[in-house]
């Protein structure tokens, strides 16, 4: 048979390589002679494929699909990183998009971290390619047009939560009619109003008896245990609704171990209410090695260090939060308060670092040094801090605007208690 009346048999091969060599290896494992399928043998069949770069230069041509995801991502959580993890998934490369503060305010109202911070946080994560400061709340067409002309976006991505404007209609109206528009998950148990509410709770329980004893004169006693009531309920209202579980982890972590001759720094805290000063200190300490191990206190130690009112995160938030950051490779969840020997060793620590900007530790001041045993091994290094935020200061900004910003929850508690009141399963995620 002439190579012209194979044509088909030559086309096939090349836009679909999988499927006839499928073919041929079943002939093969059936016994099958290859002349039987029109009369081709095997030396013939293989030769084009000697040089196997068409099909190489046809991989590496294909467009990278860019996705655009915009958003306030004020007091930044792991909620808003999972969503942009979930983005990144849509396509090859994720682009996004940080709202003015003046768009914040003139739809939310003041924002709590400024647009350097805001910028920092989310240039920090693992799934974020390229940002985009000061984006519009609304995708315009103008916007819209920008993204696809300019920023050659293939799709823009949203929550399933519903987004709209002061006016009530759809914020991406625009991006869903020209058929560019893709949905995620919102990831639920957070949110930045939940947060809020927490630091508006903690300052209310500040000053509130931990110990609601009945040492106390009847009638006074009343009055403790009902305040004491008050404090746990207010409390309650705004605790963690998050429900962890091992998949979220795997899908937060890198999956890879330091290499036997890596240098390994490592660095504990809190970190609670993850802000733009973690950002530049982990920064920090990944320059001083080739994998930064970062230890998370349990919310016990947090508690006796910073008071009953911490930590505002619970430990499996505040892991997922340091894991979603770029530069670190891995986290110790319920790292102890001193630096162990043993965990050196267990570790391969080269090198333990620690920040000049920190939380008072009101309880343990004077106590002994967690430190102790990595300077006794001249492996400790005080590191300058970049940034003099702290939790307790971004707390501050809250509580001292505490009218504007319970005058706010009240609005968005509302709408987040409508969205989970007529939310459906959504899969994916």
């Amino acid at each position: 048979m002439d190579f012209e009346s194979n044509n088909w048999v030559w086309e096939g091969m090349y836009y679909y390589p999988r499927l006839f060599g499928g073919i041929m290896l079943t002939a093969a494992l059936l016994g099958l002679s290859t002349s039987y399928f029109v009369g081709i043998s095997v030396p013939t069949l293989l030769y084009p494929f000697a040089d196997r770069s068409i099909f190489h230069k046809k991989k590496q041509g294909k467009k990278r699909v860019r996705v655009y995801m915009d958003g306030c991502f004020d007091l930044m959580h792991y909620g808003h990183a999972n969503a942009l993890r979930q983005a990144k998934a849509l396509g090859d490369e994720l682009v996004v998009g940080v709202v003015s503060d003046e768009e914040i305010i003139a739809t939310k109202g003041p924002p709590v971290l400024c647009m350097e911070e805001r910028l920092a946080l989310v240039s920090g994560l693992k799934w974020v390619d390229e940002v985009i400061s000061s984006a519009p709340y609304e995708i315009t067409e103008e916007f819209m047009n920008r993204l696809f002309n300019e920023y050659n976006i293939d799709y823009i991505i949203h929550g399933d939560d519903p987004c709209l404007l002061p006016d009530g209609t759809d914020a991406y109206a625009l991006a869903k009619k020209a058929g560019r528009y893709k949905q995620i998950k919102r990831t639920e148990g957070v949110s930045s109003t939940d947060i809020v509410g927490r630091i508006l709770s903690s300052a209310k329980s500040r000053n509130t008896p931990q110990d609601c004893s009945n040492s106390f004169p009847t009638g006074e006693a009343d009055s403790i245990n009902n305040k004491c009531g008050e404090e746990k309920q207010a409390k309650g209202g705004h605790i963690s609704h998050f429900l962890p579980t091992s998949r979220r982890i795997v899908q937060f972590s890198n999956g890879k171990g330091p290499g036997p001759n890596s240098r390994v720094v490592y660095i504990d805290g809190a970190f609670d209410l993850f802000h733009a000063g973690h950002v530049e200190i982990l920064i920090r300490a990944r320059q001083l090695g080739d994998f930064l191990l970062v230890g998370i206190y349990p919310d016990q130690t947090v508690s006796e260090l910073r008071g009953h009112q911490y930590p505002l995160m619970n430990l499996y938030e505040r892991s997922l939060s340091v894991l979603a950051c770029r530069y670190v490779d891995e986290v110790i969840i319920g790292a102890p308060w001193e630096v162990t020997q043993d965990m050196i060793t267990t570790f391969n620590i080269s090198l333990v670092v620690h920040g000049t900007v920190s939380e008072s530790n009101s309880s343990m001041e004077g106590g002994q040094d967690p430190y102790a045993v990595p300077k006794s091994m001249g492996i400790f290094q005080v590191i300058e801090s970049p940034k003099d935020i702290t939790t307790t200061s971004v707390a501050q900004r809250i509580i001292a605007n505490h009218e504007i910003y319970v005058k706010r929850n009240t609005k968005k508690a509302a709408s987040e208690k409508k969205y989970y009141a007529q939310r459906k399963y959504v899969s994916g995620d």
